[in-house]
C-alpha cells in the first residue's frame, strides 16, 4: 500500500516498475515542492527536521525577519508540511512527518556532498588550470 495525504492506494508493480501516481497525486507532490522551491523555506524545513523550534528562534537560525519566517511557516502548515502546538504564549513549530524529514535531508545532504565534490574542480577552473 501507498499513503499520500492520507488516502491508501494500491500501489502494483508492471514492467517499469510501480504504477504511476494519479493525477491527483502528482498535483499534491508539486504542490509541495513548489513550496520548497523557495530557499528561506527549504531552510526552514531543514532547521525543523533538525529540531522543533518557536518562530524567534527559526528567525534568528535562518537570519529571516520574524514577520516574513511566520509568513513562511503558515504556508508549510497550511500544506501540512509542518505542524505546531502551543506552549504557553509560544507557538512552537515541528515536522512530525518522517518521510518529509528524509526527502528534506536526501536532497540538501546530496547537494551539500556533490558541492564539496565539485570544489576541487572549481578551484582548479579559477586558478587557471
Amino acid at each position: 500500500m501507498c499513503e499520500w495525504a492520507g488516502r491508501e492506494r494500491t500501489v502494483t508493480g508492471h514492467a517499469g516498475g510501480l504504477e504511476d501516481p494519479s493525477a491527483e497525486v502528482l498535483a499534491q507532490a508539486a504542490a509541495a515542492f513548489g513550496l520548497l522551491a523557495s530557499a528561506a523555506r527549504l531552510h526552514l524545513m531543514w532547521a525543523l527536521s533538525q529540531r522543533e523550534s518557536d518562530v524567534t528562534h527559526l528567525a534568528d537560525r535562518v537570519g529571516g525577519a520574524l514577520p516574513a519566517v511566520s509568513q513562511h511557516l503558515a504556508k508549510l502548515k497550511l500544506a501540512g508540511l509542518v505542524n505546531s502546538r502551543r506552549e504557553g504564549r509560544r507557538q512552537v513549530y515541528y515536522v512530525d512527518d518522517p518521510d518529509v524529514v528524509t526527502v528534506v535531508r536526501v536532497m540538501v545532504g546530496q547537494l551539500t556532498a556533490r558541492s564539496y565534490a565539485l570544489a576541487p574542480v572549481r578551484e582548479l577552473r579559477g586558478n587557471g588550470g
